[in-house]
């Protein structure tokens, strides 16, 4: 099927690994222009933005401040000369085992700031050059556990929670501007996110708990109907639909892609 998105200019943040590089990767496949925003340029971000020459620019930024957020949007306008796709992917998590009044209010703030706030600096620094397209439109990336909350990832949960809300209201101020606006939340995908060993959620409760990480997982994996891992690309491949004039009138919706853990309608 072809998605139509040759020659469209999109931004994707958080694109140095996992979801992010997966859907900068199924863009630039598909023909778009994509500056891929990231604190750090990986080595697999690199070798992507060789492989597809000028159309995929990474670009080191700090969406915790206005300024990186600004220079991601500057990008794509002054390099491919506007802006029609925004993917806010940027999020993180860190396990907080020692319940609720453990956790200080920088924490508090750390959690909402990369997992809301960000998302919001950057539409509102992309907004106004997407206002200027045709059919522009936003993908938000959340995660089903804004619905399934956890006291282990108290801030986590909170912030994307925050960030399907603030979707949901966006999509119906800028929808008769021209511009869609959707949420994907995926459950556990095999991303580092997992099983890095600097603050994976995995090792985290591994040393929290004194439980066996195979095991750990192997319960995780359990939730699911389909008894795995979702991949970062099968999360790219809604995200690119959604992308596309193919989902037209597909707006303010929110798509799990969770290998049915949410059990309930």
């Amino acid at each position: 099927m072809d998605l139509h998105l040759s020659g469209r200019n999109a931004v994707v943040t958080g694109a140095s690994r996992g979801i992010g590089l997966a859907v900068a990767s199924g863009l630039a496949a598909e023909g778009a222009n994509v500056v891929a925003g990231a604190r750090h340029i990986t080595a697999e971000l690199a070798e992507l933005a060789t492989r597809h020459g000028g159309r995929v620019r990474p670009v080191v930024a700090d969406l915790s401040t206005e300024e990186g957020a600004q220079r991601l949007s500057d990008e794509a306008v002054s390099a491919f000369g506007g802006l029609d796709v925004l993917v806010n992917n940027v999020g993180g998590l860190r396990t907080r085992m020692g319940g609720f009044l453990s956790i200080t209010d920088d924490e508090w703030r750390w959690g909402l700031d990369v997992n809301l706030l960000a998302a919001v600096r950057m539409t509102r620094a992309a907004l106004p050059h997407l206002l200027e397209r045709t059919a522009a439109n936003i993908v938000n990336v959340s995660t089903v556990m804004s619905f399934l909350a956890d006291p282990d990832v108290y801030d986590y949960t909170a912030g994307k929670a925050a960030l399907s809300n603030f979707t949901k209201a966006l999509s119906k101020e800028v929808g008769p501007q021209g511009i869609r606006v959707n949420t994907v939340s995926p459950g556990p995908v095999a991303t580092g996110l997992w099983t890095r060993t600097d603050g994976g959620i995995a090792p985290s409760v591994v040393a929290a708990t004194g439980i066996d990480q195979e095991a750990f997982l192997k319960e995780i994996t359990s939730r699911m109907v389909t008894g795995r891992f979702t991949e970062p690309e099968e999360v790219a491949d809604v995200v690119l639909f959604l992308a596309s004039d193919r989902a037209g009138n597909v707006h303010g919706a929110d798509f799990f892609i969770d290998g049915g853990m949410i059990t309930t309608m």
